[in-house]
């Protein structure tokens, strides 16, 4: 397992699902973070909350915690080491990876509580101002 060091960000996400032959939604261009996934169900879009227009099906609430990378493509276990205690202390979580690293969503509500479980299991988190 890895010892990680995970960086809180400031920012408070929705997720969100538009149909799969909508286009690129530009409003999400607004947002200091975001993600778009397009597979042959749907379209998704992973941005600020408070850009996500009226109407669009969405589940708001979720905040970010980024390991600190880049990271290496050959390491393994980096997810599980994060993923497996949040699992254990029964926290819902959405994963994101990228070219350089790794990404966990949890809830607002259960964020005390995640961190919580990410520093008894040997994690630094560091709240981003």
């Amino acid at each position: 397992m890895h010892n990680l060091r995970l960086h809180l960000l400031p920012h408070q996400l929705a997720v969100c699902r538009l149909a799969k032959e909508d286009t690129l939604p530009t409003w999400v261009l607004a947002s200091p973070f975001f993600v778009l996934a397009r597979t042959q169900e749907e379209l998704s879009v992973v941005c600020s909350q408070d850009i996500v227009p009226q109407g669009v099906l969405s589940e708001g609430g979720w905040r970010v915690l980024q390991v600190q990378g880049p990271l290496d493509f050959n390491l393994t276990g980096v997810l599980a080491s994060l993923l497996n205690p949040l699992a254990a202390a029964g926290i819902s979580t959405f994963a994101i990876s990228t070219y350089d690293t790794d990404f966990v969503l949890v809830k607002e509500n259960a964020l005390q509580e995640s961190l919580h479980a990410l520093q008894t299991a040997g994690h630094t988190v560091v709240v981003a101002t």
